[in-house]
């Protein structure tokens, strides 16, 4: 059995903004598949199906980003998943928008909800998908920076990532982290690829 959290705020207030691209994300596998979330009896709210004869859950914690880790730990402590069945989606400033990365494990980055995850499981060892917003804001600008909604154009560019992370995600619940890195490493490839013959007929 595997799961995936995903890292945002709770309520209309925060939807849409770019520190709820773990709840976004979410909601757009949930809608691809004719899944709906309800409230379980901890911190979270939990959807779960059949992917391919592979059953799964999809967690979105009830609490703010910064208590992320109360809900992942309950979850883990009620349905016994074990660690590195559990994949993480979070927001990251460290990556332009729409830029993705997955790992198997790591430092929370300066991202409280990362950071609280690893204090309440007392372990850093557990995959998570890194997904880019930016970093447009000025010095002591990025609580304001992060729960602002996409601008048009930085929605233009993380639909495709977006789509791309529904496959990542697909692949990890259906196989595992080791086939979703190597999948990850394939798209990647492909749009390194796509961006450099772009950039050669720009020339011409």
């Amino acid at each position: 059995m595997r799961a995936v959290l995903g890292i945002g705020n709770p309520g209309k207030k925060y939807e849409d903004t770019r520190h709820n691209i773990g709840f976004i994300i979410l909601n757009k596998f949930a809608e691809k598949h004719k899944l709906y979330f309800k409230p379980s009896k901890g911190e979270y709210f939990i959807a779960g199906s059949d992917f391919n004869a592979s059953p799964f859950f999809l967690i979105k914690p009830a609490t703010y980003v910064n208590l992320s880790g109360i809900a992942a730990k309950e979850f883990l402590d009620s349905y016994k998943v074990r660690l590195e069945d559990l994949l993480i989606v979070a927001d990251d400033i460290n990556l332009e928008p729409g830029k993705i990365r997955i790992r198997k494990s790591g430092g929370d980055g300066g991202h409280n909800g990362i950071a609280s995850l690893i204090y309440h499981l007392q372990s850093d060892q557990f995959p998570r998908i890194r997904f880019g917003i930016g970093n447009d804001f000025e010095k002591g600008g990025m609580a304001d920076f992060v729960l602002e909604k996409f601008s048009i154009e930085d929605q233009k560019i993380i639909t495709p990532a977006i789509n791309s992370t529904l496959e990542i995600i697909e692949q990890f619940l259906v196989s595992g982290l080791s086939t979703a890195l190597n999948y990850f490493s394939k798209i990647n490839k492909q749009s390194s690829t796509i961006s450099k013959t772009t950039n050669n007929n720009e020339g011409n």
